[in-house]
């Protein structure tokens, strides 16, 4: 039955398509024939082109371009591409964007649609007026979108960071309504969201692991990015498959004006980057690779047993576009990273993404991106990592590969912009293959692939109904196929609430044969109403449905966590949000603050959780160990933000509550969430100093409730020994975490004629050495068995300075 509902939608989309291509090319064909008679005026026309920054070609994405006689406009998407339909007549334009200088332009439209392509220069600002944002002019308030953050790479760069090393991921965790279990975790935690909650993309290809080094570093370059958004709530149907959040990472198309090298020497890792013109300009490239090297300046302080260890990383990204014509342009974008850490014993994983975009314009309305990527996350586990041992080893293998293809279109109609579309994902999950040899004698186990087929379709319409009032609704409807060839387990339902289950039957699959089937209809809503002074009041509300699940039992997820599909035995998971806001913008010149206030309350279904001892390595059964409850997470998020002037920057402060609810856990009580932080506190200053013009400053402030934990409540005692006993899920919170980091820019003097552009960045992370719990755990104590005793880890225990060199030619 839902596979035929699916159908019937793929139909309709089809014929959709079809239609509205056909009509759009009628109505170009009659505006010109209109044109060339003279008689028919249209009754409405269009004004499109592409928006691109003047330095180096890049497509510049979400710059206003208002229509002062309509009070109208629209915004370029994420590929600098903006559409704006009106009735016949002279019309004054106005683009702008923060950072840009500001154009006006003027456009007849008689009697056929008009095509202007613009190129913004960015402004030549005094330092009394630095601005620290990159979008367009009172975006906060004017755009539909809330729960949405934008940080641009170059306030990125200017945040303090660890080792002075630039981070997306560490950055985003400054904003509202993001948040970390504690310093070396993996991912990011939103809005009471798991890390597997979050869809990350790079070029739109997903990213399953975003760390480097256990999350200390991001996969993200920022010599290679060019625009990262985060969206909270309010979510478009064009995004699926997550329930908590979209990290949506752009890269850079590469410098089309000239060529460009820019670099960066650090005490951990060194990057460079290349960017090119090609083809006369009509296309363009960039490559960026980055290497740590800690593990080359350790030798020679390691004793002999950790002679030749393995701790390092490396990436390399690349991204090349070329414009086959007015109306097509293609890009090519790849990333490849991997880690490796460990001496005999040691571990290695890594992302591989590809990704090829077709962007067409069908008519000067309707706009197209297709995009087909392929990704692929794999790790190993190697007792033998220096190769010594060839007769004696064991190493296990997992992975998660996706194949993709998504049409993407645009449909610009005056007031509203249709999108729609929809998505093919084959998931091949290989959860592990190991292999054991001893004296010689080789065998190989694990465990059989799983596959699934995700499919959806998506409409969705942005809609000016009133000056005043805008309207963003949609509907997206997901499939998924749990599909062979594969095992299928039946256990028996008969056991006691939080055991383990025992398999009853096993039903074997032969080819891609359905094993089950989960359908969703996913609406999304928003609303926003503009108010006097500047402000405006915002509410949204989304279904989401994910199909795929991280598996973890750990304190915080590792780089080793199992993906699995949802199943026969494993429900998708489903998040229902709504979320309301005020925002404002106030001072000089009405934009000097922005101000925000969000609510939001989350429900979420099948929330995956485990049995107590439940087995997650190789464990053919795993299903059997694995319980199924419900979640919510509901807070406030606070934001206010100073973007121009001398000092500037943001502070934020996080009230929320996140919990689940699991039978044969906690008694059947609601119990906080590993990820669970009651109070966040976080700010960024930024400091100009308009005596010292080369110097730069900026400081940042993290204080957090500390996350729970579950502590023994009892004890067993026998003889001289003393066992804890634990009664309930995460009883207890660690203590509060607080940090200090700030950093220094001095800027390479400039000399006439000279082209290098360089700086010194000098950065103190952790300034008053707080020893910030990440976990406590408890031990009998060495000198009396019968106490036992709580042992606080830290990750960083200790001031951390650096010092990097960054040049550009």
């Amino acid at each position: 039955m839902k596979n035929n509902v699916f159908i019937r939608l793929f139909c309709l989309f089809l014929a959709v398509t079809s239609s509205v291509t056909v009509r759009a090319q009628a109505s170009q064909n009659a505006t010109n024939q209109a044109g060339s008679i003279g008689k028919l005026a249209p009754a409405q026309l269009t004004v499109s082109g592409y928006v691109k920054d003047a330095a180096n070609g890049e497509g510049l994405i979400g710059v206003s371009v208002y229509v002062k006689e309509t009070g109208t406009g629209a915004v370029t998407n994420n590929y600098g591409f903006y559409a704006i339909t009106v009735p016949p007549g002279t019309y004054n334009l106005v683009i702008s964007y923060v950072g840009y200088e500001k154009q006006s332009r003027t456009v007849a439209l008689t009697d056929q649609n008009v095509r202007l392509n613009l190129e913004l220069s960015e402004e030549g600002k005094q330092l009394q007026e630095v601005v620290v944002s990159t979008k367009r002019e009172d975006d906060n308030v004017k755009n539909i979108a809330m729960s949405v953050n934008q940080i641009d790479v170059k306030t990125l760069k200017r945040i303090p960071a660890l080792l002075g090393e630039v981070d997306v991921i560490r950055s985003i965790q400054l904003l509202p309504g993001v948040s970390t279990v504690g310093e070396g975790a993996t991912g990011f935690n939103v809005r009471g969201g798991s890390i597997d909650q979050n869809l990350v993309l790079l070029d739109e290809a997903p990213v399953y692991n975003s760390s480097h080094l256990f999350g200390f570093f991001s996969v993200f370059n920022p010599d290679a990015v060019k625009d990262v958004k985060l969206i909270k709530g309010g979510i478009p149907s064009n995004y699926g498959g997550r329930i908590a959040s979209i990290l949506d990472v752009r890269l850079k198309e590469g410098n089309a004006k000239k060529p460009e090298l820019n670099g960066g020497i650090g005490l951990i890792f060194s990057r460079l980057s290349y960017e090119r013109p090609l083809f006369k300009g009509k296309g363009s490239f960039i490559i960026a690779g980055r290497r740590s090297y800690a593990d080359i300046l350790a030798q020679p302080f390691l004793n002999k047993d950790l002679r030749g260890s393995k701790f390092y990383f490396y990436d390399l990204t690349s991204k090349g576009n070329y414009r086959i014509n007015d109306k097509n342009i293609v890009y090519l974008s790849g990333y490849l990273g991997r880690d490796v850490f460990g001496s005999d014993f040691g571990f290695n994983w890594g992302n591989t993404t590809v990704s090829a975009r077709w962007n067409h314009v069908f008519s000067d309305r309707l706009f197209l991106n297709t995009t087909a990527y392929y990704s692929n996350y794999d790790y190993s586990l190697d007792s033998d990592l220096k190769r010594k041992k060839p007769n004696d080893f064991f190493r296990t293998d997992s992975r998660i590969v996706d194949y993709s293809l998504k049409p993407d279109f645009s449909l610009f109609l005056g007031k509203s912009t249709i999108t729609f579309g929809g998505q093919s994902i084959l998931h091949d999950f290989q959860p592990g293959m190991a292999t054991a040899a001893s004296s010689g004698s080789i065998r190989t186990f694990g465990l059989e692939s799983k596959y699934g087929l995700e499919n959806a379709l998506y409409i969705g319409n942005e809609q000016q109904v009133t000056s005043k009032l805008q309207l963003q609704y949609g509907l997206r409807y997901s499939l998924f196929n749990y599909i062979g060839p594969g095992e299928a387990y039946i256990f028996q339902t008969d056991v006691p609430v939080g055991e383990r289950r025992t398999v009853l039957t096993t039903v074997d699959y032969k080819g891609r044969n359905t094993i089950q089937t989960y359908g969703n209809w996913e609406p999304r809503f928003a609303a926003k109403y503009e108010m006097a002074n500047n402000s405006s009041f915002k509410l949204s509300y989304n279904r989401l449905a994910q199909y795929i699940h991280l598996v973890s039992n750990t304190t915080a997820s590792t780089p080793l966590d199992i993906w699995t599909p949802s199943t026969n035995n494993i429900q998708p998971q489903i998040a229902d949000q709504i979320a309301g806001g005020y925002f404002k913008n106030f001072g000089r010149s009405g934009r000097e603050f922005e101000a925000s206030v969000e609510v939001y309350y989350k429900w979420l279904q099948n929330q995956i959780d485990y049995i107590d001892g439940a087995n997650l390595i190789l464990n053919k059964y795993l299903e059997g160990d694995l319980l199924s409850g419900k979640g919510r997470a509901y807070g406030a998020e606070f934001y206010v933000k100073r973007n121009t002037g001398v000092v500037n920057g943001w502070i934020s402060y996080t009230l929320a509550k996140t919990e689940r609810q699991v039978a044969g856990i906690n008694n059947g009580d609601w119990y906080p969430t590993r990820f669970d932080k009651r109070h966040t506190l976080t700010s960024v200053l930024l400091f100009d100093p308009p005596q010292a013009k080369r110097w730069n400053f900026s400081a940042t402030f993290t204080l957090a409730s500390g996350t729970p934990g579950t502590f023994p409540t009892n004890r067993f005692e026998y003889q001289d020994y003393t066992t804890p006993i634990y009664n309930g899920r995460n009883n207890y919170t660690i203590p509060a975490y607080h940090r200090l980091d700030l950093a220094a820019t001095l800027q390479g003097r400039k000399r006439p004629g000279k082209r290098k552009d360089d700086n010194w960045v000098f950065s103190v992370y952790n300034v008053y050495a707080r020893k910030n719990p990440f976990s406590v755990y408890f031990q009998p104590n060495a000198d009396n068995p019968r106490v036992t005793e709580a042992i606080k880890y830290s990750v960083f225990a200790t001031v951390i300075p650096s010092i990097t060199y960054n040049f550009k030619f």
